[in-house]
C-alpha cells in the first residue's frame, strides 16, 4: 500500500481508509460504546474532526465562520493540550467560501473534502452551468496552508456504483453532498460514465471512481464506506491498480462536459 504525507502533520497516511459511517454501514450496525476512546482502545486520537457545514452567518446545525475560528478551536486545542488529539480537523462541507476562508486561516491540520467523478471542482474548474456545488479549487487552499486532504464521498455515498441497489446493511441512499439534488439523479448521471469501462480504462465504475480520486496529488487518503469485506478487497484491488491514467482522465473530462447545462 502506498503511503502519503499528510500535509503539515508530518504523518504517512495509506491512500486507502476504512469509512466507518452508516453509508457502508459495516462498522455501525451494532450496539453503541459509551466512550469512543475506550472503545478504541487508545488514550488519545490523531485527528479530531469537526462535522457541522460551515457558512458565513451560521444557522441550524451549520456554524459559522466566525463560531468555527472564534469558539470551536479553542475547545479543539484545549483537548489537544490535553493530550486527547494531536491534530485538529474539519469537513470540507456548506458554503465554499466559508470553507476557503477557515482553511485559509490555518486553524486546522486536516480537512475531509468531497471529490468525485460526478464534482471534481475542489481540484478543477467546472464548465459553466455544471450540476453541481462548485469547491472553488478548494485543494489549492488546502496546499497552501499545508492542510492534509481525506477524501470523502468519492463513490458519490454509493451513487459510482451505477447501480440503485443498496446492500443491506447499508443505510438507505443517503442525502448527495454537493453533487445532484437527488441520489437517484446522481445514479443516473453515474451511468453516463459507464464509457470508462467500456473503453477499457477500469473493469468497474467503482474501481474507476476510487482511482479517480487518487489521481489528485493533493488526496493523501480516501475514505470508502464498505457494507462487506469483499468491498474492501474490491476497493483494495483499485487502489493497487494506481490512479487513472491521463487518458482515462480526459475521456473523463469529455464526458462530465455533457453534464453542463443540465439542473441540478
Amino acid at each position: 500500500m502506498e503511503m502519503r504525507v499528510f500535509g503539515r502533520t508530518g504523518m504517512q497516511l495509506s491512500m486507502l481508509g476504512f469509512g466507518c459511517g452508516a453509508v457502508g454501514g459495516l462498522m455501525v450496525r451494532g450496539d453503541p460504546l459509551e466512550d469512543s476512546l475506550a472503545r478504541l482502545r487508545r488514550d488519545r486520537v490523531d485527528i479530531f474532526h469537526l462535522h457541522n457545514a460551515i457558512t458565513a452567518s451560521g444557522g441550524g446545525e451549520a456554524l459559522s465562520v466566525a463560531a468555527v475560528l472564534g469558539d470551536v478551536v479553542p475547545v479543539f486545542e484545549r483537548l489537544r493540550r490535553q493530550g486527547k488529539t494531536r491534530f485538529l480537523g474539519l469537513t470540507a462541507i456548506g458554503e465554499t467560501q466559508a470553507l476557503q476562508q477557515v482553511i485559509d486561516a490555518r486553524a486546522f491540520e486536516s480537512a475531509q473534502v468531497v471529490y468525485n467523478m460526478l464534482n471534481p471542482s475542489a481540484a478543477a474548474r467546472l464548465p459553466a452551468s455544471y450540476p453541481a456545488q462548485d469547491y472553488g479549487q478548494l485543494f489549492d487552499h488546502t496546499a497552501a496552508a499545508g492542510v492534509g486532504v481525506v477524501g470523502i464521498r468519492v463513490l458519490a455515498g454509493g451513487a459510482l456504483s451505477g447501480s440503485a441497489e443498496r446492500h443491506p446493511i447499508a443505510s438507505p441512499p443517503p442525502e448527495p453532498i454537493g453533487s445532484a439534488m437527488s441520489y437517484d439523479a446522481d445514479v443516473a448521471r453515474a451511468r453516463r460514465l459507464m464509457a470508462l469501462v467500456a473503453e477499457g480504462f477500469a473493469a468497474s465504475l467503482t474501481e474507476a471512481a476510487t482511482r479517480f480520486a487518487l489521481s489528485h496529488p493533493a488526496m493523501a487518503t480516501i475514505l470508502v464506506g464498505m457494507a462487506t469485506p469483499q468491498q474492501f478487497e474490491d476497493a483494495l484491488a483499485a487502489v493497487q491498480r494506481g490512479p487513472l491514467p491521463p487518458a482515462a482522465l480526459d475521456r473523463l473530462r469529455a464526458l462530465q462536459q455533457e453534464f453542463a447545462g443540465e439542473p441540478r
